[in-house]
């Protein structure tokens, strides 16, 4: 049941983008509603509980950590904007990560010193080459908004020669951020160098329930409105304005604006009547992860790595396979090797591992048919898990204990994208303009990345848009 039948804005989703917008509106006095389809916060940075125990989703890490005497990061604005402070969000530093490519290995962590000796030592020839692109990095303004759409592949062609470096600089950031098959565009790369490279991983002890209980408690208390459990059914639409949102059980609800964080297309396809809808610009790129749970702590055999990002492929490809998943490139992430404190370290461990996968041939599936290529999809990553990381065959096969495999249908469910495209859309909208002069967009297709980023776009979309600030 909802208090009111308008309000001056709502905001469709209750992700990180939907609640930093929602927390920021809420601050200026705004009448906020807030509306979630699912019975959870977060989105697909959520979290869950199976045989007892939690698992976290989306979330490997949260980038863009920098010390707290740095001043005007992205981390900083944010915690600015929603007055936050640091010790709330427990953030812990990563212990260390590494890119392994066709037999070669690049390490880095929270100093980008020792990328930088990597670079060095793996590829001497191209050490000018990087430190020019470096600069040229530095100089970009990523964020401001009047930026053009450019290849990142053939921008850094421009700076570095040897495709091996060039796949291993884009293997993570590829991974990590980019909706466009083999490619990025120039500002998402430049977006997620400067927030894994230049800043780095880190993550409350807790995983991503810390910070969702942390941006929900902060709405709440500002007095903002949650409707949950509940879609929208339609956007209603008269004379180029949203005037009301309709929901699934057909009562309608009135509002000065919205703000959309359901993605462009999904968007589009609420609004009624629907505008045109781009077809080339439906997002083809999604993943199967598998989670294994361990009885020990993987650091106690040896494995100290926070992230691999992996390439077995002679080039690396990064679009949508052909078949159910490729297993040629990937990332495996141990959730537990941060710096956390010792005393509250858990004694069971974890693996997940993120590879690319074909949403046609999973949608495809009849139920029995699902479940057992759920099976076998899992069976094989731990096989290839063995392959990538010598000495994991004893701590797989004596430690398992269980395991999960999400797939483009989990995906699908939990974001809304359609074909489980987690980034979304190739080409984004920077402003978060839609063709309705009161609707918006924030979150994955207005174009800011990762866990820091995606609350960034709500704040700045409110800001913007409704608050009117720059």
């Amino acid at each position: 049941m909802i208090a009111s039948s308008h309000y001056d804005t709502i905001v469709i989703g209750a992700g990180m983008s939907g609640l930093a917008a929602g927390i920021r509106l809420a601050m200026f006095d705004k009448k906020v509603l807030i509306v979630e389809k699912h019975h959870t916060s977060g989105g697909l940075n959520s979290f869950y509980t199976r045989n007892l125990r939690k698992y976290d989703v989306g979330l490997h890490a949260l980038t863009n950590y920098v010390p707290s005497h740095i001043k005007g990061s992205p981390l900083a604005k944010l915690l600015r904007q929603l007055r936050i402070s640091r010790e709330e969000l427990g953030l812990c530093e990563q212990m260390g990560s590494s890119i392994k490519s066709n037999g070669r290995c690049l390490r880095f962590n929270n100093h980008f010193e020792l990328l930088e000796s990597e670079v060095a030592r793996e590829f001497p020839h191209e050490v000018d080459g990087f430190q020019k692109l470096l600069s040229f990095i530095k100089n970009f303004n990523e964020l401001s908004l009047d930026n053009l759409e450019a290849s990142t592949v053939a921008t850094i062609k421009l700076f570095i020669k040897d495709p091996e470096l060039i796949n291993m600089i884009l293997l993570p950031l590829f991974y990590y951020g980019s909706s466009q098959e083999n490619d990025m565009d120039l500002n998402q790369f430049v977006i997620m160098f400067k927030s894994i490279f230049l800043e780095g991983f880190c993550k409350p002890q807790e995983g991503v329930r810390r910070i969702i209980r942390l941006l929900t408690h902060k709405y709440r208390m500002l007095g903002g409105g949650k409707l949950m459990n509940c879609a929208v059914k339609r956007i209603i639409i008269d004379k180029n304005k949203a005037i009301a949102i309709e929901l699934a059980d057909g009562q309608q609800v009135t509002a000065n604006t919205i703000l959309s964080s359901a993605g462009a297309i999904e968007t589009q396809q609420l609004c009624h009547p629907t505008p045109p809808i781009d077809p080339t610009n439906i997002g083809q790129l999604s993943f199967v992860e598998a989670i294994l749970s361990i009885k020990t702590l993987p650091r106690n055999w040896g494995f100290k790595d926070t992230i691999i990002f992996f390439n077995n492929n002679k080039e690396l490809s990064y679009r949508k396979p052909q078949t159910m998943v490729d297993e040629g490139s990937g990332v495996i992430c141990f959730p537990e090797n941060y710096q956390f404190l010792e005393e509250r370290l858990p004694q069971e461990g974890s693996i997940r591992m993120t590879l690319l996968a074909n949403y046609d041939l999973w949608n495809n599936l009849t139920p029995a048919l699902y479940r057992e290529t759920k099976e076998k999809v899992l069976k094989s990553l731990v096989n290839v898990l063995k392959e990538i990381l010598p000495g994991s065959n004893q701590l797989l096969e004596g430690q398992l204990i269980d395991t999960d495999l999400f797939t483009p249908l989990t995906i699908k469910r939990f974001t809304g994208h359609m074909n489980g495209a987690v980034y979304g859309c190739p080409h984004k909208f920077r402003h978060g303009q839609t063709p309705y002069e009161n609707l918006f967009l924030c979150g994955t297709d207005q174009g800011f990345l990762g866990i820091v980023g995606s609350i960034l776009s709500g704040i700045s979309m409110a800001n913007l848009h409704i608050l009117k600030e720059k």
